[in-house]
């Protein structure tokens, strides 16, 4: 019997079937016989074992005492090393600016290239690391600072100066500095001398003649961008053939010093080598272990743990003492042998148990042997009874799931079958159980299914693993009685140490089928109501269309056909006044056309390439008298606002318009604002409706601070004859034109508008790269605008 994988316990399952379930899986424990032993052999074994652990424990203390004394005298020998190292790499680097020194023969003047040809001989990058830079500090006697800056700016350097200085104080000026990059050239012309921390130590290496060490200080190198401590070595130089015996003949001679900034993180990675990682340490300037004197603290010098080992000396170098302290770190002490007295422990307490063993053993064998022998038949009878408990429940799990499991043997037959299968596949257990698994499959699967099993068969499971198991996959099987089931398997192979095979949950998904088949359906209603809903509205635009026309056309031959019966009836020539009359209706039904061509986009057009920015200061006072004057009319223009191609007439007359509209929405009082600018649309912008393409576009946008519309009416507001104005204040042209016109000219329009808050109606015309055109045709000042 193949073993099923476990799935959570149907809560439907009946009541007798759980309480059965719950009775088998916690059997009675049956009690366990009375010991009736002496105390005898127990006691004997208990004084053997403490004797032994006594003498374990004795064994173990002087192992740990052992190793505790092998760790400090590492710890010693480390910290005599870092000692040493320090001072040692120190001295080195003062040897390096004697070396320097030598070669200056008491003069600071040298080319720069020269410093560099012996800074490259040195290659002291590679081999002394933590050192920033070998560097000249020049002396600048009183009164010579700008004939130094100028010697430095004529040798190529424009933009040298001394910085900062101190009032009061000498002038000196770092004026050579290898290597000669980035982070040293901060460095360049700086006057150290101006700092307390610097001056004091290059005060006392000018005094003294010999090396001096400087405060902690932060190199001018890190341009404020690290606070990492750091500090300077400084070397005299004093003019060649002068006495240097006393003070005062010493800074008499003096003409500069050489000197080396060091990072103290830099300088005590290359120094720490292999011990480095084995103790933590922590460098302070002085005497005191003060917070603001930290020059150098590794990375572990702050955990949380009291270090095992600790010590504290004082080293005196180039005149400056500092304080190191020194613990053993977390890796140090980790070397701490602990397995030698833990061999011990382990050694003593088991030779220990083992010998009180033999006594209880020798003392009371037969008694102790039969109460084990008794245990252990209680615990395999206990161990039968679970077994047997979990096999009831795992079936009882399976019979009530949803789903149908069905468990295959390596040679492709089936083993296991439950309820839920027996209603997918029309089979009960007792025909489906033995049968070949490839008869639930249709005729055309058999095939690969009998290949894949045939080589499992043969210990291949790798192989079959992928055409097999995997996430679930939806497919077909048969019915008892042929029909086609659409399911859904789940397929595990099982591991060879459990007899081979694989287990297959199935789930009929005829209803899922069913439900996408609805669904599909459904959709495709919905599209043809969309498209029903379509074609109904561009019915009633059409319609909208031609009621407005024939309404506007009616009412014009209403007028020609009046005019004309009156002059009929009119005795003599006919009236000037009839015929201006009717020369008025021609003309505003030339005027409705060409409304109704711009809407179409078929009006014919005559683009030149137009200055927005002119057109309106040309057309100023007509927007104005157009607005009126209770109405504040503002204009702003980009300075370098790009041409566009139109046909000038038409954008004045939608201008105009829009004008119009702005004022007839704040009911004559208020603000309307015009605004010119330039705007590139790029190319992965948003194609929303209103939204230009991408490209460079000339932006118009005209804004009222009026009652605005609500969204109801904005979504009409381009549709030709639809207007909320009162009877015989407009047409509903307006918008509907300067929305073809703008399409015909290749740009687009858009309309935002909030209740209470105003209206901007933005237009976006197509930038023309030829140049402008200066001569426009005038605006026809006498011409009406659309309403």
């Amino acid at each position: 019997m193949l073993r099923s994988p476990v799935s959570p316990i149907n809560p439907a399952a009946p009541a007798a079937t759980r309480k059965d379930m719950q009775q088998t899986a916690t059997p009675t424990p049956e009690p366990t016989p009375p010991f009736h032993a002496g105390h005898a052999p127990l006691l004997m074994a208990l004084l053997v074992f403490a004797l032994t652990l006594l003498v374990t424990f004795a064994a173990w203390s002087s192992a740990q005492r052992s190793a505790e004394a092998q760790l400090r005298e590492a710890f010693d020998y480390r910290t005599r090393d870092m000692d040493y190292a320090i001072g040692r790499r120190l001295l080195v680097y003062e040897q390096v600016l004697r070396g320097v020194r030598g070669y200056l023969r008491g003069s600071v003047d040298l080319s720069r290239a020269e410093f560099a040809d012996y800074y490259e001989v040195l290659r002291l990058e590679q081999s002394f690391p933590g050192l920033e830079a070998l560097a000249i500090a020049a002396a600048i006697p009183p009164g010579a600072l700008a004939a130094h800056e100028a010697r430095v700016r004529a040798e190529g350097f424009p933009d040298y100066r001394v910085h900062p200085g101190a009032d009061g104080q000498p002038r000196t000026a770092i004026s050579h500095i290898q290597p000669f990059n980035a982070r040293n050239l901060r460095a360049f012309g700086y006057d150290m001398y101006s700092e307390p921390v610097r001056r004091a130590a290059m005060a006392a290496a000018r005094d003294s003649g010999q090396a001096a060490l400087s405060g902690k200080v932060v190199l001018v190198q890190e341009g404020g961008a690290s606070l990492d401590a750091g500090f300077l070595m400084y070397l005299p130089v004093y003019r060649s053939g002068r006495d240097v015996d006393t003070v005062e003949e010493r800074r008499a001679a003096l003409v500069g010093w050489v000197y080396a900034p060091f990072r103290m993180n830099d300088l005590l990675r290359g120094v720490g080598g292999i011990t480095a990682p084995q103790l933590d340490v922590e460098i302070y300037d002085g005497d005191h272990m003060a917070p603001g004197a930290l020059l150098y603290r590794s990375p572990g010098a702050g955990r949380a743990a009291a270090p095992r080992f600790a010590t504290v000396t004082r080293m005196t170098m180039a005149g400056r003492t500092w304080t190191v302290r020194m613990a053993s770190s977390a890796s140090l002490e980790a070397t701490l042998d602990h397995d030698r007295p833990q061999m011990v422990a382990v050694t003593g307490v088991v030779l220990g148990f083992l010998v009180s063993l033999v006594v209880w053993l020798l003392a009371g064998s037969r008694r102790r042997a039969l109460q084990l022998a008794q245990a252990m038949t209680f615990e395999l009878r206990e161990s039968h009874g679970r077994i047997a408990a979990d096999q009831r429940r795992f079936r009882t799990i399976l019979e009530t799931a949803y789903d149908g499991f069905v468990a295959v043997d390596r040679e492709g037959r089936i083993t296991d079958w439950n309820a839920q299968a027996t209603h997918i596949f029309g089979m009960d257990a007792a025909h489906a159980i033995g049968s070949p698994a490839e008869l639930l499959l249709p005729e055309e699967k058999r095939v690969a299914f009998r290949t894949a099993f045939d080589a499992l068969a043969r210990g291949g499971a790798g192989a079959v693993a992928g055409a097999l198991a995997g996430p679930p996959t939806e497919t077909e099987v048969l019915h008892a009685s042929g029909r086609r089931v659409p399911v859904e398997l789940a397929v595990a192979l099982l591991p060879p140490g459990d007899g081979a095979g694989a287990t297959v949950f199935v789930r009929d998904i005829t209803p899922r089928r069913e439900a996408e088949a609805r669904e599909l359906q459904r959709q495709q209603r919905l599209d043809e109501a969309r498209q029903a809903l379509a074609r109904a509205q561009k019915l009633e635009a059409v319609g909208k269309l031609t009621g407005g026309v024939a309404h506007d056309f009616n009412n014009i031959l209403h007028i020609i056909s009046a005019n004309v019966q009156l002059m009929l009836r009119a005795e003599g020539p006919p009236s000037r006044k009839r015929l201006h009359n009717v020369l008025d209706a021609v003309e505003r039904g030339a005027k409705l056309v060409g409304q109704l061509l711009a809407f179409a986009r078929r009006q014919p057009l005559h683009p030149s390439v137009v200055d927005v920015a002119q057109l309106l200061e040309r057309s100023d006072s007509l927007l104005q008298r157009a607005a009126g004057d209770d109405i504040v009319l503002e204009r702003s223009a980009a300075p370098d606002l790009w041409p566009t191609l139109v046909d000038p007439n038409q954008l004045e007359h939608v201008l105009l318009n829009l004008v119009i509209n702005a004022r007839d929405a704040m009911e004559g009082n208020g603000r309307i604002a015009l605004r010119l600018a330039n705007l590139t649309v790029g190319a992965g912008a948003s194609q929303l409706e209103g939204e230009p393409a991408p490209g460079d576009y000339v932006v118009i946008s005209v804004a009222d601070d009026g009652h605005g519309m609500p969204p109801e009416v904005m979504e009409h507001a381009f549709e030709p004859f639809f207007t909320t104005k009162p009877e015989g204040k407009g047409t509903g042209l307006g918008l509907s034109m300067a929305h073809g016109f703008v399409r015909q000219s290749g740009g687009q329009i858009r309309l935002d508008s909030t209740p209470g808050a105003g209206t901007t109606v933005t237009i976006y015309l197509p930038r023309h790269v030829a140049p402008v055109v200066p001569a426009l045709a005038e605006p026809n000042i006498g011409a009406h605008p659309w309403p």
